[in-house]
């Protein structure tokens, strides 16, 4: 075939599509990463509340004067005078704990803890750390002394 074939050939045969499974590199699109029946890994957002409430549930059965009090997830804080991001916010009058994810999510380096290794185990601890200093600050007790006690 000389190129004045191939190009007389081009000009008659109208360019094929690709199948419209492919993107446009070429590639098929990404299938879920689980079946239907299955239900569907949550987002960082779900992960974190789910965490904060799993956290809550612990503590109001734990100590009776959280049980009325609410602990709510809120995204950015108002920042304080001094610069400083607060990880959580408290309002005893009206009985409630904001955690605020960003800051706990993003600004854990900054606060003086970094992460061991960045994985959802170590997510969630500091998660749960947030929550059970939020609640030793609102019950004016030290955080060790919320955790459940073997010796009792």
């Amino acid at each position: 075939m000389r190129w004045f074939d191939r190009a007389r050939r081009e000009q008659q045969d109208p360019p094929t599509r690709r199948p419209s499974r492919h993107g446009r590199h070429g590639r098929a699109g990404r299938s879920p990463l689980t079946r239907p029946p299955l239900p569907g890994v949550g987002s960082r957002y779900e992960r974190f509340d789910m965490a904060v409430a799993s956290t809550a549930d612990f503590l109001r059965q734990t100590w009776p004067e959280l049980r009325d009090v609410r602990i709510e997830v809120g995204s950015l804080p108002v920042g304080e005078p001094d610069g400083e991001v607060p990880r959580w916010s408290l309002d005893r009058s009206r009985k409630l704990i904001v955690i605020h994810r960003v800051a706990v999510e993003r600004l854990d380096k900054a606060h003086g803890e970094p992460m061991h290794r960045a994985d959802e185990f170590h997510s969630r601890l500091l998660v749960e750390n947030a929550v059970f200093r939020a609640a030793a600050e609102y019950l004016g007790r030290d955080p060790w002394d919320l955790g459940a006690d073997p010796f009792h």
